[in-house]
């Protein structure tokens, strides 16, 4: 299953960078890629387990940047 979603603040490049990288290493995520430019995600993961997943995305997005939220 293939999703998008916006992002609310965003500080950096580097940052949107380093969240990409983490949650590629997931289990379960065939691709992910976050842009900084348009403040957006797209995440391409298993559909059985997809909340377990966007569950690990948000926490990893947290630890990268705290004040960034993934709107739903």
């Amino acid at each position: 299953m293939k999703k998008k979603f916006k992002l609310q603040d965003l500080d950096c490049a580097n940052c949107a960078a380093k969240m990409e990288e983490a949650i590629k290493k997931l289990p379960g995520v065939h691709d992910a890629s976050v842009s900084f430019m348009t403040q957006k995600m797209t995440i391409d993961a298993d559909d059985d387990q997809f909340d377990t997943i966007m569950k690990k995305v948000a926490d990893v997005c947290a630890k990268v940047e705290p004040d960034c939220k993934i709107l739903m």
